[in-house]
Parts: C-alpha cells; structure tokens; sequence
C-alpha cells in the first residue's frame, strides 16, 4: 500500500508531497500496529518503511513528534466526523448520540495503538499534552453548544453544559482508551452501551 502510494507519480511538487506525506504516516501507523512503541520507534526506520531516505524524512517532517501529531490530528478529525451525527442532528437526540458513541469507539478500536501512543506521549510531553488536550476540548466545546442548545429546548436535565460535557468527554476518552489498552476487560459492545447509558441519563434523565 505504501509503495503503491510513492508509485502513483504525482504530476506536480505539491502531489509529490502529499503522496510521500501519506506514505510516512501510515508507515508509523502500521509500525505501531504491529507492535512498535513510539519510544523505540526511529525516524530511520519509519523512513525506511515508507520507502524514503532518513534525511527526505526531515524535509517533510521535523522530527517523529509532529508526525505523531499529525496522525493524531487525522485521528481527531475521523472522531469528530461520527460526534458530529449528535452535535447537529434533530430529532430523537438520544439515539444519535447512542449511534454516534458506537462509531466512536469502532474508530478507537480500529487504530488502538495509534491511540496508545498518543494518550501515552501526552502524560509526559509538554508539546503533545497541550495539543492533545486542545483536540479533546474540541470535543467537550461542541457537546457544551448541543447541551446548551437542548437545555435551551428544556430537552436535558444538564442544567451545567460546560461542566457537563467536560466530565462525559473526558470519562468517554479514558473509557475508550483502557478499552483498547486492557486485555481481558469487558466486550466493545458492552463497554459502548454502558457509556452511552451513561450519558443518556446525564443528559437526558432517561
């Protein structure tokens, strides 16, 4: 898949550069999915993967941090694509957010160690922790503005959007990363219905 993307010849500079881009962060993805950590992870190695050389590595990236960033970036965007079901939609609002919080955690599964290295670099980097949380509170903004919107619409119990929606994020991201850490802990499917009946009944009182 990697080679087949650097093969395609992009017909200018720019094309060029987003195809050896796109080879270098899914190079570190399947690195990691198949069982590198980010600690021992070398650029050399990533550039190898990808089918460049160490120093072309540096010409698009400055060094493994912002390429982990940048996969984090493309991670959150993924995430915030299926939030956005309950964010804008209408109607029953309490399905939405059942169907979306399932999504969810079937993008969290799909790309678990990716997810693992992020959360597990943002504990101690003072670059990516900042970031990280910056790419949540993208989150917990947009369900603080739907938890206003319904209270406003005397639709939720959540009397306290800000609050609120900071703690139901927060609880959703350390839920959903033990869920792709821990061996052994209970099924996806049960883990996704326990945290949506958790914020049904926050938000909704049902």
């Amino acid at each position: 898949m990697i080679a087949q993307t650097l093969s395609r010849r992009p017909e200018s500079p720019t094309e060029k550069r987003q195809a050896v881009e796109a080879a270098v962060l899914q190079a570190m993805e399947c690195l990691l999915a198949e069982g590198a950590t980010y600690a021992t992870l070398s650029v050399e190695r990533i550039a190898k993967r990808a089918g460049i050389s160490r120093t072309a590595f540096y010409f698009y990236f400055a060094d493994k941090r912002e390429l982990l960033m940048r996969l984090a970036s493309k991670l959150s965007d993924e995430l915030y694509a299926e939030a956005d079901a309950w964010w804008s939609g209408a109607g029953d609002g309490s399905e939405q957010l059942t169907a979306a919080l399932d999504k969810i955690a079937a993008v969290y599964r799909a790309h678990g160690p990716l997810v693992c290295a992020i959360v597990e670099l943002s504990t101690y980097d003072d670059v990516v922790g900042p970031f990280w949380q910056a790419l949540v509170g993208r989150f917990v903004q947009a369900s603080a503005d739907r938890l206003s919107s319904e209270l406003e619409a005397g639709k939720t119990v959540a009397a306290a959007p800000e609050a609120t929606a900071f703690a139901l994020v927060w609880m959703t991201e350390r839920t959903l990363h033990q869920m792709v850490v821990q061996d052994g802990g209970p099924p996806d499917d049960a883990l996704v219905r326990a945290l949506a009946d958790v914020w049904v009944a926050t938000v909704y009182g049902r």
